[in-house]
């Protein structure tokens, strides 16, 4: 998903929020384990990253990451906000509230921030 609704179009200009939202609706009938994540630090609000993370287990998405927005350049949109450690317990806390299997939360987390072990978690139940 890579961000909150609102900020989508501009962070994503080539997604589109509600389909991808779909693929990972598609991918659960199909009795696959799905994965997303975002990047918190774009001018989010606490309120539509808790949206966002309820838009994926509607669809029942089963892992979730969230990490910290850094500008790879300085033709790219820059960070509005440094995430605290703090927050990111809190996200993690609220999500797995939310019935998420798993999620890793934290400022250096990457949308592939410990996959294989993710997933195993997932897949085994633990």
């Amino acid at each position: 998903m890579e961000t909150v609704k609102r900020l989508s179009s501009q962070v994503r200009s080539r997604a589109k929020y509600e389909l991808s939202l779909e693929v990972l609706r598609q991918a659960n009938k199909a009795g696959l384990i799905s994965k997303s994540g975002i990047m918190v630090g774009l001018g989010e609000k606490e309120e539509e990253v808790i949206e966002l993370m309820k838009d994926l287990r509607e669809v029942g998405c089963n892992l979730f990451t969230i990490g910290q927005y850094l500008r790879p350049s300085i033709n790219n949109i820059p960070v509005e906000e440094y995430i605290t450690p703090e927050q990111f317990a809190r996200y993690k806390e609220i999500g797995m509230n939310l019935g998420f299997d798993n999620i890793e939360s934290g400022p250096l987390v990457r949308s592939s921030y410990m996959a294989e072990e993710t997933f195993l978690e997932s897949k085994l139940g633990k």
